[in-house]
């Protein structure tokens, strides 16, 4: 297929769609409204006096830290401006020695795999439980247990809480049973640095008795994107092995605009946090208490899952299920889009998600009830025996592990049919993006059930990653 070639410039595409009446319901969390910030080509600095150095922090980017540890309760706090990336990254090299065993959630984001292929790991899954709705759920505590106690060589936990879909696991009982088998607890809280803030939504894992929990600010906080916090709450793993990693991961030139972002940003939440917060959550409550009348269209919470399959769930993530009605995800998003100019974050087979923040205005919220009550006068309900989506969910299971993902990538690979992949062993990470989860992974076997579910996500014109080639239906597999 040829690529297409256009003489566009980022910059004016960029400067034009701020213009727009194009309303964002996706990250970055400051929603495109700006705080009162300088022309950043005139605070684009690099370390000279008086501005300290983040690699070796001992003046005003130092304290910068503290007060954000000081907002959150950590013990220490690191800027990060490589995302929560370069946070996961450090978290595992940090707490797992090299060729050690990671005990890690199945849906852990892409980052924890490339970890485990850096550091030459062993792992071992925790599988989220499927929700009646097809979406992964929570991490229980027994399964950890349950996981810990057959493989006692592991050396650390990392599990993802919330999901991109806003599924929180119960952290504070899992915290206490992997302390109880003396290794540490690593949280991706990367969808979560609003936790804490306000009663409506869950507490952060920081405060629930995680040792190592990374947050990225620019996904729902007023902050630049790449910018991310990694929070430190154990004893047991030093400050300098953390800022050794970070300094691997993380580039020699962080830039200032980022940091002077983030520092406004977590000011932001000191002095102000408690109003915009009050604001938000009330318009977040009559939202979604007006938008329970909706005939075909579903708005999800908490009541539509039982106790055993989430154990609390993110009231900022909208997720709008299409599930028993006569379209899918795709259709929805493109109309919602192309008709009433609202971006939405995620789209999947049956639904869509709307990312929310204190940045909202009460113009969004608005356009989209607005928007979905229009939509759901003009559908109609499906039978919904007729639409089975939960083989997104089954995509995400645990798969027959033929060998570790550090010894498969790098092996010779093939470029095969789907159909002549069937029983061979992946050669590459394949993940639904957003949210970058990787349904199969190095080393793992490619059976009939996953092949028949990738030609469903294209059906549906998923964005399926990955793959060699998506359209000949090819994909790389380890030569033999």
């Amino acid at each position: 297929m040829s690529q297409k070639t256009t003489t566009e410039a980022l910059d004016t595409k960029l400067e034009a769609y701020a213009s727009s009446d194009y309303y964002p319901f996706h990250m970055p969390g400051h929603k495109r409204s700006p705080l009162p910030m300088p022309n950043p080509y005139t605070i684009d600095i690099t370390e000279i006096d008086g501005f300290d150095d983040l690699h070796q922090s001992e003046g005003i980017l130092k304290a910068a830290q503290q007060r954000a540890a000081a907002l959150y309760d950590a013990g220490q706090s690191y800027y990060l401006v490589n995302g929560s990336t370069c946070g996961i990254l450090t978290a595992i090299f940090a707490a797992v020695p090299q060729n050690g065993t990671l005990l890690m959630a199945r849906n852990c984001h892409k980052s924890v795999y490339h970890a485990a292929y850096l550091r030459n790991l062993s792992t071992v899954y925790c599988n989220p439980c499927i929700t009646r709705f097809g979406i992964s759920g929570a991490v229980s505590p027994q399964e950890v247990e349950e996981k810990l106690s057959w493989h006692p060589s592991v050396n650390a936990v990392i599990l993802t809480s919330p999901t991109y879909e806003g599924v929180v696991s119960d952290i504070g009982a899992i915290a206490q049973i992997v302390h109880k088998h003396g290794i540490p607890l690593i949280v991706d809280e990367a969808h979560g640095a609003h936790f804490g803030f306000h009663s409506a939504f869950p507490q952060t894992a920081v405060r629930c008795g995680a040792d190592i929990v990374i947050q990225s600010m620019h996904k729902v906080l007023p902050s630049f994107t790449q910018t991310a916090l990694l929070h430190l709450n154990t004893t047991d793993i030093l400050p300098q092995t953390i800022e050794k990693y970070r300094s691997i991961f993380q580039t020699s030139s962080p830039s200032y605009i980022l940091m002077a972002g983030m520092e406004k940003c977590t000011r932001l939440l000191s002095e102000e946090g408690s109003g915009l917060f009050s604001l938000y959550t009330h318009r977040l409550k009559s939202f979604y208490q007006e938008a329970r009348t909706l005939k075909n269209l579903h708005i999800m919470d908490k009541y539509d899952f039982s106790a055993s399959e989430i154990y609390s769930l993110d009231p900022s993530k909208i997720l709008i299920s299409a599930k028993k009605t006569t379209i899918n995800g795709s259709m929805l998003s493109q109309v919602l889009l192309n008709r009433y100019h609202l971006q939405m974050e995620m789209v999947s087979g049956f639904y869509v998600l709307a990312m929310t923040s204190i940045m909202d205005r009460e113009e969004g919220f608005f356009r989209l009830k607005e928007a979905l009550f229009e939509i759901d006068g003009e559908i109609s309900a499906d039978i919904p025996e007729m639409r089975d989506y939960s083989f997104i969910a089954r995509m995400y299971e645990a798969k027959e592990k033929r060998m570790e993902l550090y010894q498969a990538v790098g092996l010779p690979v093939n470029e095969v049919s789907f159909d002549e992949a069937i029983g061979q062993v992946s050669a590459n990470i394949v993940s639904l993006y957003p949210p970058g989860i990787p349904v199969l992974a190095p080393g793992e076997v490619i059976d009939a059930g996953f092949i028949k579910n990738v030609r469903k996500c294209r059906k549906l014109q998923l964005n399926l990653q990955g793959v060699a080639d998506i359209i000949n239906e090819r994909i790389d597999v380890v030569k033999c």
